[in-house]
């Protein structure tokens, strides 16, 4: 899951994408909430890069504290398989605000026909105890789509909603809101040129 801390919303919406941020190859969109002050957040850009290596570093739990903007911990809790897995992730808030954690069951799978690989990561309960002085995020959604381009290239968007729970001032918000989604992406470019990551290969991946 991308990042908690920068792809806050509460519920999709009928508006339409509004473009907020073009810069370096990553596009960031944010729609109006119907009923709330937080706009949902959607971030896309390709990647030189083969699609598996894509899934490979969405299935490196515990790298994601290398890219994924504010993210404290990420932490594997229990793998049913290559491509489905449960784990746990605390992300940092600016003090005085509570750090938020979740537990996320990520499941990966590709269309035989078209190649586009969907990632689809949903809160889930009961797993992992709560922590004293961090609070629960109990509602989130997260879809990545990767569709390859040729061997050696691959788009990607990521959406996210979450309800973040608890009181956030609104200047926080925002503020995550428009660096989070960015960040995070351009910190992706880096993390897939890291040598675990080369040559790696998925029985239910084609790229």
């Amino acid at each position: 899951m991308i990042v908690l801390a920068c792809l806050l919303c509460s519920g999709a919406g009928a508006q339409d994408w509004k473009l907020r941020t073009n810069k370096n190859g990553i596009r960031v969109y944010a729609r109006e909430v119907p009923g709330s002050r937080i706009h949902a957040l959607k971030v896309e850009s390709t990647f030189d890069v083969p699609a598996s290596r894509l899934v490979a570093v969405i299935l490196d739990i515990e790298g994601a504290t290398d890219w994924l903007y504010s993210t404290k911990s990420c932490i594997p809790v229990k793998t049913m398989s290559a491509a489905d897995v449960y784990y746990y992730s605390e992300i940092k808030f600016p003090w005085p605000v509570a750090n938020r954690d979740f537990v996320a069951h990520l499941t990966i799978s590709q269309d035989a026909s078209t190649k586009t690989i969907h990632a689809h990561a949903e809160n889930v309960s009961d797993m992992v105890p709560e922590k004293k002085g961090i609070v629960r995020v109990t509602q989130s959604i997260g879809n990545w789509t990767i569709q390859p381009l040729n061997s050696n290239q691959a788009y990607v968007q990521y959406e996210l909603q979450v309800d973040p729970a608890g009181a956030l001032p609104a200047w926080l918000v925002n503020m995550l809101s428009s660096r989070g989604p960015y960040e995070s992406f351009f910190n992706l470019k880096t993390q897939l040129q890291k040598s675990k990551y080369a040559g790696a290969k998925y029985a239910f991946i084609t790229d």
